[in-house]
Parts: C-alpha cells; sequence; structure tokens
C-alpha cells in the first residue's frame, strides 16, 4: 500500500470531469477502501468516475467490479 492516497493527483483527468459533490463522494469512497488496504488502479478509478457521473449503472458498474475479481481469481489459482 502506498503510503499517501495521492489517486487525484495520479489521475488530474479523471477528476476533472467531476463537480464538487462527485469529487468529494468519489474520494470518500475510494479513501475507504484504501484505509483497509486496496490500492486503487487507474480502471477502478475511471469506473467509480463514471458510475458518478452516470454513465455507467449500478448494474454496468457491479458487473465491471464481479468482472475484475473473477479475473484477480483466475491469475491467483494459476500461481498456485
Amino acid at each position: 500500500m502506498s503510503e499517501s492516497f495521492d489517486v487525484e493527483a495520479r489521475w488530474p483527468e479523471l477528476f476533472a470531469q467531476l463537480d464538487g459533490a462527485q469529487r468529494a463522494a468519489v474520494l470518500r469512497s475510494l479513501a475507504a477502501g484504501w484505509h483497509e488496504g486496496w490500492e486503487p488502479n487507474k480502471e477502478d478509478v475511471a469506473d467509480l468516475i463514471d458510475y458518478s457521473r452516470g454513465v455507467l449503472t449500478f448494474d454496468e458498474y457491479q458487473a465491471r467490479s464481479a468482472a475484475k475479481a473473477a479475473q484477480l481469481d483466475g491469475a491467483a489459482t494459476q500461481a498456485s
């Protein structure tokens, strides 16, 4: 886990699409996971931002998250 929570500094172009309330909500959501040891990647951040902006429905967002989890699980199984 990185020492600081810097997702907005890493990908400012993603956050430029958000208004103040959306930005705060996205940062809160990402920070909650980060404090639990999750390191978000650019795709994770982009998906959450797209969901916040209404580009993705909740079901689409959930499907993307489930697909990523399945992919990680498959990679972990192959590595064992």
